[in-house]
């Protein structure tokens, strides 16, 4: 855990959050309701010999008994889809509307993705872009598995994408689900942080201001981006949305949580940021029992 110790001054009860890393996981899917139901996906897992535990903020995600969901028939005939409690979070903070066009700039796998979709009744569209060709069959897989029909899978460079090919000049909302250091994830992946530090940070926050930044120039005016990582590096986190604040016509906005969680930071190591930041959200797993997560939620200026 030696590379997180430098955020021992920005995270309230730094033992307990240490401890919190060495604890298990719960295992979590989300229904997806283009299939099914809450209700039916509950009794065929109980036919199964599996319990569930309802999420109070959220009928569709189920904490299960068992770590393999993707061994029961519900997971094979697309009614759940294996989904992280945290990682649910960026699509319902973004809030898509059925009818709506989306893009997910960084889609692969696609847990977000089709959980945009699911959230939009499968009408209207949504965008899953990655950059990774290999990745594209999960996101395509997981697409068909669940009964995606509103989904159009592109290879691009989110940080120079073009619309032109699907005949569009600007979308409603988007998703920029940014790869990162995942450091938050070091509960379910112990060499999660192999590769992790400031400097690893500092090179992804590049690529991270590049893409945020496409996104809002693609987002029509009065439209919502969301920024998410599974990191806990301000260098990844709040520079990035304060470089954007400042380079863009978009601004911080609040918005409700679910989840227990703190205010972004305004200073690290030196670095001030703008005081808007502190309407994003840090989500640390001994607060919350997941893994540990950044969101922000940026409006597009009219």
């Amino acid at each position: 855990m030696e590379p997180l110790q430098r955020y021992e001054p920005l995270i309230p009860d730094f033992d307990g959050f240490l401890d919190a890393l060495h604890e298990p996981l719960p295992t979590t899917v989300r229904v997806n309701t283009i299939r099914a139901t809450p209700e039916r996906v509950v009794q065929a897992l109980q036919d199964e010999g599996i319990e569930t535990t309802r999420r109070a903020h959220d009928e569709t995600l189920l904490e299960v008994d068992t770590d393999k969901p993707g061994n029961t028939w519900p997971y094979v005939h697309g009614w759940i889809h294996g989904q992280e409690e945290v990682s649910t979070l960026p699509p319902r903070i973004l809030d898509p509307q059925p009818g709506e066009t989306v893009w997910a700039a960084a889609a692969a796998p696609g847990g977000k993705a089709t959980q945009l979709a699911a959230l939009m009744n499968d009408q209207g569209l949504v965008i899953g872009n990655d950059d990774n060709l290999g990745r594209l069959s999960a996101l395509r897989a997981n697409a068909d598995r669940l009964g995606v029909t509103s989904m159009a899978v592109t290879n691009q460079d989110a940080r120079n994408y073009s619309f032109k090919p699907l005949g569009l000049e600007s979308v409603d909302r988007a998703l920029v689900d940014a790869p990162c250091t995942c450091e938050g994830t070091v509960r379910k992946n112990p060499d999660a942080l192999d590769e992790a530090g400031p400097g690893a940070s500092r090179g992804l926050a590049n690529i991270q201001r590049d893409i945020l930044e496409r996104a809002v120039q693609a987002t029509r005016p009065g439209g919502t981006v969301v920024y998410s990582t599974c990191t806990f590096a301000p260098e990844e986190n709040e520079a990035v949305v304060d470089a954007i604040l400042d380079s863009t016509d978009a601004a911080a906005i609040d918005f409700e949580s679910p989840l227990p969680a703190e205010p972004g930071v305004t200073a690290w190591e030196g670095a001030e940021y703008d005081p808007a930041v502190t309407k994003t959200k840090r989500y640390y797993p001994h607060q919350t029992d997941t893994g540990g997560f950044y969101v922000a939620k940026l409006a597009v200026k009219s």
